[in-house]
């Protein structure tokens, strides 16, 4: 279980902790800036442009990443308010992955300019690859299309006949069957590919 790191590796723990708190909810205000751009003041109305992770995630979606490595979080907006209700719901949708790739390219920034510049001794590259390495992974679980996932509502908004799996038991049970599928392993392969192949 993820918490062991607490005991075996307590900088790797805290490193992948802070790391995903400040990365979920920097992915929650990219689509409450989406949003805003699109018209809609829900964001603001209900609190939720701060970088108070509390708000954005929730104490139980903390003292599950605590426990288990795992978190979510949310940004209320309304639909009915953006100015183009198609578009507007793709680009919003779209938002928060498109921050996770902005964090994950900027580690990977940072990581070769050290490597090119020689930077190991002031710069930890453990810790942008980190930050590289499960931003990418937050993109890429988020755009799989299935509900709640950002990519089931950009899918959804492409592909209307989609919107019905949102409303059934079966987009729950595609959702479960995901946690339990062993997924997260590929992603992180997958993540580390983009990563080895980022490296100039």
């Amino acid at each position: 279980m993820f918490l062991q790191y607490l005991s075996s590796d307590p900088i790797f723990y805290l490193r992948v902790v802070t790391i995903l708190i400040i990365s979920i909810s920097l992915h929650e205000l990219g689509h409450g800036i989406a949003a805003i751009f699109q018209g809609d003041d829900t964001p603001v109305i209900k609190g939720h442009m701060t970088m108070n992770p509390l708000v954005h995630m929730g104490i139980h979606s903390i003292f599950f990443l605590l426990l288990a490595g795992i978190a979510w979080g949310q940004m209320p907006v309304n639909p009915s308010k953006f100015r183009h209700p198609k578009w507007g719901s793709i680009l919003v949708s779209a938002a928060g992955p498109l921050t996770n790739i902005a964090l994950g390219m900027l580690a990977m920034l940072v990581i070769n300019l050290s490597l090119y510049f020689d930077w190991n001794k002031i710069v930890s590259l453990e810790f942008f690859y980190i930050i590289a390495r499960f931003n990418f992974v937050l993109c890429l679980f988020n755009l799989i299309p299935i509900p709640p996932l950002d990519g089931y509502h950009v899918a959804s908004e492409i592909i209307p006949e989609m919107k019905a799996l949102g409303r059934s038991k079966i987009g729950l049970a595609l959702f479960m069957i995901l946690f339990i599928s062993g997924i997260g392993g590929e992603l992180f392969s997958l993540a580390d590919i983009i990563v080895r192949a980022l490296i100039i």
